[in-house]
């Protein structure tokens, strides 16, 4: 009888543990492209499209940033960058040597909406965290794309310009680079809008990079060309500066125009009195996603798309977000703060 009961003891014991075993592998392997095999302190990979633009490297800034506070919990143990230099092909070649050298996790700002996903699939394959932000792949081969809602970007600031002119006149619209899919879907949600009034004329586009250099030549070639603006639709906010600073040295009035949170766009709008409005892509997307990563890498289930909400800046709390222009580079974004606590919400809401 004893014999008996420690038997079916033991087996319900065995039961248990085979349970509880298969249960944690279930939910070390909870998202997408983790197996569930890889152990903390984890090596993280930073896949770079390029590094000029000060918006990038304050980026970088974050994820370095959020690896020296997850070295601290013993959860990482170093960061592997690459900088691709602006060229897609480039970042594929790096982020394959980070598969080769058996990173835990790659985090990514696709240079290409569709050339990496061959490379992305390999490294997914291979139980490494993938965690894209920003310029998003044309794949579903990646633990989670985090973002804010470029559509919306574009429909938000092509209402307010739209209003801002009372419903018709004559506009410019300044665009990222072509081929990127955060420049490319701002556009894209802007389409609704202008398609609704007719009355809205584009006089001429523009594709730049997201640099004040670059988008002023832009822009004073236009105005050149184009002797009457209304309006200027601005989706990035280098190229809102650049805009305002062409405008300036020709001489011609201002006139109300959408933008970001770069600080020197932010400075312009108040030193001239501007009608405008921004949103903001934040850096700390970049720290967001490394926060992910690890997240992933420790078993938790992340959604397949984390949504990032947009904040407004216009005439009401443009004085809020100078106030601490003097924290960032005078060439930089004013962006907001961030700690886990908040990071931990978002996840929750989604």
């Amino acid at each position: 009888m004893m014999k008996s009961l420690f038997c079916s003891t033991a087996s319900a014991l065995c039961l248990a543990l085979a349970f509880s075993i298969g249960a944690a592998s279930d939910a070390s392997a909870a998202a997408k492209c983790i197996k569930g095999d890889r152990k903390a302190p984890f090596t993280i990979g930073w896949a770079n499209i390029y590094s000029v633009p000060t918006w990038m490297k304050q980026t970088q800034g974050t994820i370095e940033a959020e690896v020296e506070e997850l070295k601290k919990q013993g959860l990482v143990d170093k960061l592997v960058v690459t900088d691709a230099q602006g060229d897609a092909n480039v970042q594929i070649q790096q982020i394959q040597s980070m598969i080769d050298s058996d990173v835990d996790a790659i985090i990514l700002i696709a240079g290409s909406s569709t050339a990496p996903a061959r490379v992305v699939a390999d490294a997914c394959a291979k139980g490494i965290a993938i965690i894209n932000f920003d310029s998003l792949v044309d794949s579903e081969d990646v633990t989670a794309k985090v973002n804010t809602d470029s559509n919306q970007w574009g429909d938000q600031a092509a209402k307010f310009l739209i209003n801002a002119i009372g419903g018709k006149g004559k506009i410019l619209v300044l665009n990222g680079p072509a081929g990127i899919s955060v420049s490319d879907d701002r556009r894209k949600g802007a389409n609704a809008a202008l398609a609704a009034n007719p009355d809205v004329k584009i006089l001429a586009e523009t594709n730049t990079a997201y640099n004040v250099a670059p988008a002023q030549e832009a822009v004073t070639s236009l105005l050149f060309a184009n002797p009457e603006i209304d309006g200027i639709l601005s989706l990035g906010g280098a190229l809102s500066a650049g805009a305002i600073l062409a405008l300036d040295k020709q001489g011609r009035p201002m006139v109300p125009i959408t933008g970001e949170n770069a600080r020197q766009f932010l400075e312009l709008w108040k030193e001239k009195g501007l009608t405008s409005w921004a949103t903001m892509q934040p850096n700390w997307l970049g720290a967001f996603s490394t926060y992910i990563a690890v997240q992933a890498l420790q078993g938790k289930d992340i959604p397949a798309f984390v949504k990032v909400p947009l904040p407004i800046i216009d005439n009401s709390n443009i004085d809020q977000y100078l106030a601490k222009a003097g924290d960032f580079p005078a060439d930089g974004y004013i962006y907001s703060p961030y700690d886990h606590a908040l990071f931990d919400k978002m996840l929750a809401e989604q």
